[in-house]
């Protein structure tokens, strides 16, 4: 018997003597979803056009999604906005406030503020691309997370072509 053995062995005795003596101490329930798998979650708050508060006070940042910025003081309070950031947060609410929602995420699982990084799906809405094909956001492409930046590309130039959103409204 080999070295992986012994220790297989082991640790199936050890997980035998725990169901049987350990009845006041279960092991623990360990459960991990597959991380391509959708999370259903709730919103609490809209922060701005790309990036939502979901319960737990968790925010989530939208991969491949660029909204005008509101700027806010260290207090919280709003100290200024982009042109069309007040349209993009609004249509941001109206689309996932207060919803239950599907996060899937890419390849990163957080940005360097410590948000989630995900695609975002509220009844079979992808919000991501909405978002950008109606000239609410325009796409941003950090790699490695990817996956649909070709169709966010296409979706942008029709909003553009098309003259929607701040395309129409924001000179530059």
């Amino acid at each position: 018997m080999n070295k992986k053995q012994k220790v297989y062995i082991l640790a199936i005795i050890l997980l035998i003597l725990q169901l049987f003596f350990g009845k006041n101490n279960p092991l623990p329930k360990v459960s991990v979803a597959p991380t391509n798998v959708p999370t259903q979650v709730k919103v609490i708050r809209v922060i701005d056009g790309d990036t939502i508060e979901i319960e737990g006070k968790i925010k989530v940042r939208y991969i491949g999604v660029d909204s005008p910025e509101i700027y806010h003081d260290s207090t919280g309070k709003k100290t200024g906005v982009e042109c069309f950031a007040n349209e993009s947060y609004l249509e941001n609410k109206k689309l996932v406030e207060g919803k239950e929602v599907s996060l899937i995420k890419d390849v990163s699982d957080k940005d360097k503020y410590g948000r989630l990084l995900r695609y975002v799906y509220v009844e079979g809405l992808f919000i991501n691309d909405y978002l950008i094909k109606n000239g609410y956001a325009k796409l941003m492409t950090i790699k490695p997370d990817i996956k649909y930046s070709q169709q966010f590309k296409e979706e942008e130039k029709l909003a553009q072509v098309n003259n929607l959103g701040l395309w129409k409204k924001c000179p530059n």
